[in-house]
């Protein structure tokens, strides 16, 4: 597989190498709660769930959220915290989210952190998933990292995270299978120098 392998990720996780992790819940989950986005007739898919920080802040919210990691150390720490608060209104899978699928259509998923951990060369097997898990009509709350590096210029892919350009994510993310919002995009910033473009895609 092109990218970080499961080795990779297992490691960073069960050493605590974990850079892109503010610590707490991104701070966009809460204005999108804010403004009913997200409900709690909403179950939410979180691909990439990390150590569960929006899991987290779902279940609080009184919302139902699945997560999904694909290295195994994650998911324990996620279950961990889980347990650990008494929230059950969440649950954590481990999966390879380019072959999972869901038992039923989803209303909403929360995409800020898979995406750019895939390499490139796999992001339009993931948008096909992405599509195909949402019901006509659900939203795809997505937070598009911006992490150019200087070595983009001579060609070279490097991550993760990896860059998502929006000029990319258009043609990742066709009008004629997405409906976008208009720009622009207020980004979100990142300790780590980066930041996000917050967008909100439903499906057509």
């Amino acid at each position: 597989m092109v990218g970080p392998s499961l080795d990779f990720w297992q490691r960073r996780f069960e050493t605590g190498q974990t850079p892109w992790d503010r610590g707490d819940p991104h701070p966009q989950l809460a204005r999108w709660l804010d403004q009913r986005l997200i409900t709690p007739e909403h179950q939410v898919l979180v691909p990439g769930c990390g150590s569960g920080h929006e899991l987290l802040a779902l279940a609080s919210a009184g919302v139902p959220a699945l997560g999904l990691d694909y290295a195994p150390a994650a998911v324990a720490l996620a279950r961990q915290r889980l347990t650990e608060l008494k929230l059950p209104g969440a649950a954590v899978e481990q999966a390879d989210v380019l072959h999972w699928q869901p038992e039923a259509p989803l209303r909403r998923v929360y995409e800020q952190t898979c995406l750019c951990a895939l390499h490139p060369d796999h992001w339009s097997a993931y948008a096909r998933q992405l599509h195909a898990w949402l019901a006509p009509g659900g939203l795809l709350l997505a937070l598009f990292m911006q992490a150019r590096r200087a070595s983009a210029d001579e060609g070279l892919v490097e991550g993760p995270p990896y860059h998502c350009d929006i000029n990319a994510m258009r043609a990742l993310f066709p009008a004629e299978r997405w409906e976008w919002p208009a720009p622009p995009y207020v980004g979100v910033a990142h300790a780590q120098g980066w930041h996000e473009l917050p967008v909100v895609l439903r499906r057509r």
